[in-house]
Order: structure tokens, then sequence, then C-alpha cells
């Protein structure tokens, strides 16, 4: 179950979320370009960056809560910039950001993030533009001559924001729309199109790279 935040932490945090486990499983943990504060069985950790499928072993009665912060949006609230944190789960106390805070439970997750937003900077205001220009399937050098940027300066700026280059972005942000038009019952065909691939073997390939099986068995997954 997903639920707004605050609406004074809306700019940076995408949403609240709860699951309880009713039977158990493995869940295929796909790349968003999200980076998530998990209060789970084994306590608090924050979910970095994927660049590939993350497989979690969901036990019966198992709960999770989380904060999910928008792509590009989570700066240093870690204290550890988000590279650091790509493809890793990391326990909150080895955190320089939050490893001096004391949380009871999974109900001052958000709190814990209202206050590390106060005192961190903000993240980079052109990363929402970073991505969508990313987004159609273009060549990086043209993104960045659109953007006016050079190729260095894109990748540098989508690695502070996002974690990882903006090869990756544009694979993750494809990936992503895919599977929303995937989960609307849009044919194969038009969703490789409308995502920005060249054609349904280059969005197979890449949707296989990135979350370990086919979209049609994605979508059949809890």
């Amino acid at each position: 179950m997903e639920r707004p935040p605050h609406p004074a932490l809306a700019g940076r945090v995408a949403c609240v979320w709860s699951q309880v486990i009713v039977t158990g499983y493995t869940q295929p943990v796909v790349p968003d370009g999200c980076v998530d504060l998990i209060w789970g069985p084994e306590g608090p950790h924050v979910a970095g960056p994927d660049t590939g499928p993350h497989p979690v072993l969901m036990m019966p009665g198992d709960r999770y809560e989380g904060v999910r912060f928008r792509p590009g949006a989570v700066g240093e609230v870690f204290g550890v910039p988000p590279a650091a944190l790509r493809d890793e789960r990391v326990p909150m106390d080895l955190l320089p950001g939050l490893s001096g805070l004391r949380l009871d439970g999974p109900a001052d997750l958000l709190r814990a993030v209202a206050g590390r937003l106060g005192e961190t900077p903000p993240p980079d205001p052109a990363a929402g533009a970073l991505a969508r220009a990313l987004a159609d399937g273009s060549r990086i050098g043209e993104v960045a001559c659109d953007l006016g940027l050079s190729e260095r300066q894109l990748h540098r700026r989508c690695t502070a924001a996002f974690g990882y280059g903006p090869k990756t972005l544009q694979r993750v942000v494809r990936f992503q729309r895919a599977l929303r038009l995937a989960r609307a019952g849009r044919p194969l065909a038009d969703i490789a199109a409308y995502s920005g691939y060249t054609d349904q073997s280059h969005m197979a390939n890449d949707v296989r790279r990135l979350a370990g099986m086919t979209l049609g068995q994605l979508l059949t997954r809890p």
C-alpha cells in the first residue's frame, strides 16, 4: 500500500509505503531510479539505486514499511552520495547521515527523513529534466548537446543525482515506461515504440538485463 507524504516533503519523497507478507515468495525488486529507506524484519536499512534485479525472499508474517525518494531527489540525506549506495542494501547505522538517530519503530522513518532534508543541500534541480531528456532513446551526445552540456558534464550530473551515468539512467527510464504500458495492457510492439526502443528485440534484451526475466514473467509476479 502506498500513500502520499506530507505536502512539505512531496518535492523529494514519492510515497510512504507498507507491505505485509501473507504467502512466502521471492520478490524481484527491479530498477526504478529511486532510493528507499526501509524498516524490514532485520531493522532499518537503505536500498540504493539498482542497476539490475535484486531478488528478496519474503516470508509469511514479515512486515515492511518504507519511505521512497523521487528519482534523483535523495541528494546526500544519508551522508553519502547516491553512487555509494548503488546496488547496495546498507543498514541505517552504517550511514553517517542517520547513524546518530534513534528510531523506535517504522513510524519514525518519515520523521528521520524530514529532519535530514532540512539539514542537507537540495539535489540538482535539473535532475527531472535530465531523466526526461534521456527517456526517448536519443543518443547520449545528442541529449548533452540539447541540454547545453558536455558528455562529461552530463555523466557527472547524472551520477551525482541518480547514482549512475546517463546510459544506465536511460535504460531504467525506458524500462519503467515499458512496464507501465505493459501493465495497462498495451501490445508489445506498441510498448517498444512508445518507450524509445529500436524494436521488440531491443526491449526484450534490456528488460532481461534489468529485471532478470521477460516482461511477461515480470507482470505475473506479486
